[in-house]
């Protein structure tokens, strides 16, 4: 089975609140067996105007389980509390 990856970008606007986006996200990544391959650190564009301030890049088994993770209670929770501490763009991928 494919796994499924979530790439997100985000534009951090408010960084206290972001804090507890952060530890919301965390707790949903743990219950729904996310693997954390990129979370924060330097970033650098390459090409391209594409410049995020942060990007994640998380590893599920499945395509189904990351975006079941995305609707998630634990998650939703976490996306409520980051409503005014971030712009995120966010896609689920199907990878090898």
């Amino acid at each position: 089975m494919a796994a499924g990856f979530i790439i997100a970008y985000v534009d951090v606007t408010d960084p206290q609140q972001y804090e507890q986006y952060k530890v919301l996200s965390s707790k949903a990544m743990q219950a729904h067996g996310a693997e954390v391959l990129v979370r924060g650190g330097k970033t650098e564009p390459l090409e391209g105007e594409w410049a995020p301030t942060r990007v994640v890049v998380l590893k599920f088994p499945s395509y189904e389980a990351a975006k079941a993770f995305h609707v998630s209670e634990e998650y939703l929770a976490a996306r409520k509390s980051r409503e005014h501490a971030a712009k995120m763009n966010m896609i689920v991928v199907e990878g090898a």
